[in-house]
Order: C-alpha cells, then sequence, then structure tokens
C-alpha cells in the first residue's frame, strides 16, 4: 500500500503541474485510504504538502511577473482570520463523537471526511464544466474581499485543501487582476495560507509521520515538474474534464464509504 502511495503522490505533483490545480485535492485521500493516516491527521499533513508543491509550482509566474504580491497579501491577511478559526476553535469544538447509537457511530474525523468529499464533488463538477468566463465587479469594497478571505481560509483550515478554486475567481472579479496573473497570485496565496494553517494547528493532537510526509512531498514537487513539461503536449481542456470525471468519482466513494459502509 505504501508503494501505491507514493506512486499516488507522483502523479497527484504531475496533475498539479498539468492543469496548474485540481491536483492538491487528492492528498487527504491518498494519506487516509494509502498511508492509513487519520482523517485529522491527513488534513494536517495535507496543508505541508500543498503549500510546499504550490509554492515550488509558483517559481515560473514569479519569473514572468505574473504574481501581484500587494493584492496577494491583501487577500491573505483575511484568509489567516479563518485559517485560525477553523485549525483553533472550529475543528476542536466538533466532539469526539458527534453521533452514536447502536446503528451509527460519526467521529469528529468523519465528519471532516465527510465534508471534504462534498467539496470534491463540487470542485469536480466545475473542472467538467470548464473555465467559464468571470465578470469582473465595477468596484469591490474592503467587506467583500474581507468576507471572501475568511470563507477561503476557513475552508483551507477545516478540510486542508488549498482552495484555488474559490480564489482564481476573487482575485479576478474583487481585486480587478488578469487571468495569469490571478493564477499565478493564487498560488502564492495558497502557499502562504497553507503554511500558515499548518503552524497554528495543534500538533499535539495528530500523529505525522515525517519520513512519509518528506516522501510524499518531494514526489509530488517530482511530478509537478514532470507535469510542466507534458502540458505542452497534453490539451488542457481534455485532461481537465478527464480529471474532473475521476475526482466526481473518489468523491462519491469516499461519501458512499462513510455513510453506508458500516
Amino acid at each position: 500500500m505504501i508503494a501505491l502511495g507514493l506512486f499516488a503522490s507522483l502523479l497527484m505533483g504531475l496533475t498539479l503541474g498539468l492543469l496548474g490545480g485540481g491536483g492538491s485535492i487528492l492528498t487527504v485521500p491518498i494519506l487516509i485510504y494509502l498511508f492509513g493516516v487519520d482523517p485529522l491527521s491527513a488534513t494536517t499533513a495535507s496543508l505541508l504538502v500543498v503549500g510546499s508543491t504550490a509554492l515550488l509550482a509558483e517559481a515560473p509566474y514569479f519569473k514572468r511577473r505574473e504574481v501581484s504580491v500587494e493584492k496577494g497579501f491583501q487577500f491573505s491577511v483575511s484568509s489567516f482570520l479563518g485559517i485560525y478559526l477553523a485549525r483553533r476553535y472550529l475543528l476542536p469544538s466538533i466532539p469526539e463523537v458527534v453521533v452514536s447509537t447502536a446503528a451509527l457511530r460519526i467521529t469528529r474525523g468523519e465528519v471532516v471526511l465527510i465534508a471534504f468529499s462534498v467539496l470534491m464533488v463540487v470542485v469536480s463538477i466545475a473542472m467538467i464544466r470548464g473555465r467559464q468566463p468571470i465578470r469582473t465587479e465595477k468596484s469591490a469594497s474592503f467587506t467583500k474581499v474581507l468576507i471572501q478571505g475568511v470563507l477561503v481560509g476557513a475552508l483551507t483550515g477545516f478540510v486542508g485543501a488549498g482552495g484555488g478554486f474559490l480564489i482564481v475567481p476573487a482575485l479576478v472579479k474583487l481585486l480587478k487582476l488578469p487571468m495569469r496573473n490571478a493564477v499565478g497570485t493564487s498560488l502564492l496565496i495558497i502557499a502562504t495560507n497553507s503554511f500558515f494553517g499548518f503552524a497554528v494547528s495543534d500538533l499535539t493532537a495528530t500523529s505525522i509521520r515525517w519520513e512519509l510526509l518528506a516522501g510524499v512531498i518531494a514526489l509530488a514537487i517530482l511530478g509537478s515538474f514532470l507535469g510542466a513539461r507534458l502540458s505542452t503536449y497534453v490539451s488542457e481542456q481534455k485532461s481537465k474534464k478527464a480529471f474532473g470525471y475521476f475526482v466526481l468519482l473518489s468523491g462519491c466513494l469516499i461519501l458512499v464509504d462513510r455513510l453506508f459502509n458500516r
């Protein structure tokens, strides 16, 4: 299972490099189902994997000057609030055993995984439908940016996902960034948000295997470089749609497993 998990980590990174995003949604399922990590520890470890991979994927955008550090920082500051609230207050406030009856028992970890699988379904549908034109607003108030940032941060903190599918439209609509700059800036935000989320996590409540995590990160980064090279030969639209169906199937299987396979 470990060998399969390492291979899946390479494929996850390859998907990130090939599509410019989306692959990190597989990090939590890989850690749980192939490496046997418990759900809460998986969401924490995922933050470090996603942050490291996004940071390396950011390099080409910096080279091409397609990153708005100032606006990225503006968005990240509000995201930090959502991350902190989710990791320090929301997750610990959920009881260890949420439901316990003769027929059903749902733990806190399973609540997180169910929420994550729903997120996988939402993301997959967006990928299958393809990128839709994003209409920019005439003006974006500080309140709108704050609310969007807090929501993205809370999502990142709760399920351990980067949230790029929410960040890019927000940067275009609220902060008026061109699409390519929005993608580059989104990677910066994902990296900073993920590292911050990991930093404020209660590591004493998790069981992270550091040597395993280092291997997953290394293979994900290697895969992202391979994916970036393949991207010039493969149709992004077709690849994204095919991957979307795979994520949809995976999300549905996790939901069925957690809700009915007891």
